[in-house]
């Protein structure tokens, strides 16, 4: 049984009477209507299932992929506001129904048909560090979050099966992706990304206790079986550390770009050194580091202190034969944004400064294949 939800909408009718609608003006005003999580019109989506005109009334039934949508509104908003345009149309009649299983598995399957390889149009940046603890996924989120303002499609995969912490840090925690089928998921979207990670399958208390096979077979399907759509950029939030996965990840990916996330502290360089030093042996170019916790200024008399010293950065990056591209200082607003699930890079304050200008550095050595000689605006 489906429920249909109804939205009437009443305007005048024109002068000298009523116009005579077509069904083929109806399905193009909806090609004009997109689903967002599907990046796709409902006409092409095959989700128009009626139409129906009765003089200047329109009635369109619109099934989604599931009845609970939480699109659903700003879909059949959209709709109503694209039918409306049409001369003679004076009243429309907007039914949002739910896909059957059948049809839901005939559009997974036609969009895995459709399914372009990822990683032949998009550009992926590796986020890695070689110790836990040095605010790797806060960078790889922020920097993800201010690619995305700066105009680009981009996605964010948490590679960090074991640890993820990207759900907390976006404010998704406990939100599930949806599957189209068993092998066929669509990504969360928030703020202009689309996130899969671990820590939306599970819940955030449960321990995974896997071995190195199971996690590389998660991340192939993250890979293989997420409907990620055309991305400018991927950022990838990979474990801490020389294991399986980082190991893994850039074999398979030998065109992606790594960013060295590390502190000041000499333990720390040097441990990031080693994952450096994996990323050159399989030919993956590391293209900058993060410093992060850089530094810390007295709030109140402006002085700076380097509370885990200074320099090591500087000599990791000439033994890697690359550059700092940022020093991210240690601030509380960042700290207290991230614990409410409120990326810093969203907003025009001082530390969400720190992370754009790291994204535009990002995309001065890393174009995008469709931005390539295009000036960075």
């Amino acid at each position: 049984m489906i429920i249909y939800y109804n939205i009437v909408v009443n305007k005048k009718v024109p002068i000298g009477g009523i116009k005579l609608i077509t069904k083929e003006q109806i399905l193009s005003a909806l090609k004009k209507v997109y689903d967002p999580e599907l990046r796709r019109n409902v006409v092409d989506l095959g989700m128009v299932k009626n139409i129906e005109i009765e003089g200047d009334k329109v009635t369109v039934d619109i099934n989604l992929t599931v009845k609970g949508c939480p699109l659903r509104d700003q879909i059949k908003n959209n709709a109503i506001k694209e039918i409306s345009k049409i001369e003679g149309v004076s009243e429309v009649v907007v039914n949002i129904g739910a896909m059957t299983e059948e049809e839901r598995q005939d559009l997974a399957r036609r969009l895995k048909e459709e399914k372009k390889n990822l990683f032949e149009n998009t550009r992926v940046i590796v986020v890695g560090s070689g110790k836990g603890g040095v605010g790797k996924s806060t960078v790889a989120v922020n920097l993800a979050v201010a690619l995305s303002r700066l105009g680009f499609e981009v996605g964010l995969l948490d590679a960090d099966i074991l640890g993820s912490s990207v759900p907390r840090l976006l404010g998704i925690v406990g939100e599930k992706p949806y599957a189209l089928d068993e092998h066929t998921v669509l990504p969360i979207e928030r703020f202009g990304l689309k996130i899969i990670s671990m820590g939306n399958f599970v819940d955030e208390d449960t321990p995974l206790i896997w071995r190195g096979p199971l996690l590389t077979g998660v991340i192939d399907q993250f890979f293989n079986e997420v409907l990620w759509g055309d991305l400018d950029y991927l950022v990838l939030d990979l474990p801490p550390g020389t294991g399986d996965i980082p190991l893994t990840v850039m074999q398979r990916l030998p065109e992606a770009k790594f960013v060295l996330v590390t502190t000041p502290q000499a333990s720390a360089s040097h441990v990031a050194g080693r994952i450096g030093h994996m990323a050159k042996k399989v030919n993956v170019e590391v293209i900058g580091i993060v410093e992060n916790m850089s530094y810390f200024e007295c709030p109140k008399c402006g002085e700076r202190y380097n509370i885990f010293g200074e320099g090591e950065t500087e000599k990791l990056a000439e033994a890697l034969q690359t550059e700092v591209l940022a020093r991210i200082p240690i601030v509380v607003k960042i700290r207290e944004l991230s614990d409410e699930g409120i990326p810093p890079a969203l907003d025009d304050t001082e530390e969400g400064a720190i992370y754009v200008e790291l994204a535009e550095k990002i995309v001065e050595k890393v174009r995008p294949l469709r931005h390539e000689k295009e000036p960075l605006k």
